[in-house]
């Protein structure tokens, strides 16, 4: 069987990895799916119902709920029935998101979920598409880029304005989230720091990487 039609993105919050992600998914005429949000919008549904992070029979059980589907166009990417954006974004999502994600049943579901959305082909961004969920997707990247600039990029996407306390809270994600994915790169990613390049430039390089590792998706 070939490999899937998948190129994986991960690296930790603010590198760069969703601007990546929907630029590469135009550029390859493939769907985008952001798994973060399966995995923010299973959160909100147990704020919302008063379910614990830990209790992970309950979590389980508000899986019966979730609603993922591919639509619309330039790209098709991932639609969360249910969930508004700014539900999605919500500081208190974003402080028990990785307590959900440490769940290691809801783990599995949503490895299974993401399968059968990437099954004829994604650009899936997450914290292990390239590991556990497509391990022989065409083509694995990792960004990476310094604390200092990926709080400046997550302040300008949130229209904060103190770069310092996002900066803070994207240091705090980064301990949460590696109690459950140690951040690094999945076997045989390419690492691409952000750090000094702009979306144009970071889209470059990783088409240069696509033509190089996996030329077939260009064409």
């Amino acid at each position: 069987m070939s490999a899937p039609k998948v190129v994986a993105i991960d690296g930790p919050a603010g590198s760069g990895k969703s601007t990546l992600a929907r630029g590469l998914a135009r550029a390859l005429g493939l769907p985008y799916v952001n798994t973060g949000l399966m995995y923010r919008a299973l959160t909100a549904d147990a704020i919302a119902h008063g379910v614990s992070p830990e209790d992970e029979d309950g979590l389980l059980a508000l899986t019966s709920r979730s609603r993922f589907r591919l639509a619309g166009h330039d790209p098709r990417e991932l639609q969360v029935e249910g969930s508004t954006a700014e539900a999605l974004v919500d500081p208190t999502v974003e402080r028990t998101v990785s307590a959900v994600a440490a769940q290691p049943r809801v783990r599995v579901w949503m490895r299974d979920a993401q399968r059968a959305l990437g099954a004829d082909g994604a650009v899936m961004e997450g914290r292990d598409i390239g590991s556990v969920v497509f391990p022989d997707a065409r083509v694995k990247i990792y960004l990476e880029a310094h604390l200092d600039r990926r709080g400046d990029r997550r302040a300008e996407e949130r229209a904060e304005r103190v770069a310092r306390e996002v900066a803070a809270a994207l240091a705090a994600r980064d301990e949460r989230d590696a109690r459950t994915n140690p951040f690094a790169p999945a076997p045989g990613a390419d690492v691409i720091d952000t750090g000094d390049l702009d979306a144009a430039r970071t889209l470059q390089a990783a088409l240069e990487l696509i033509g190089e590792r996996a030329p077939e998706l260009l064409r």
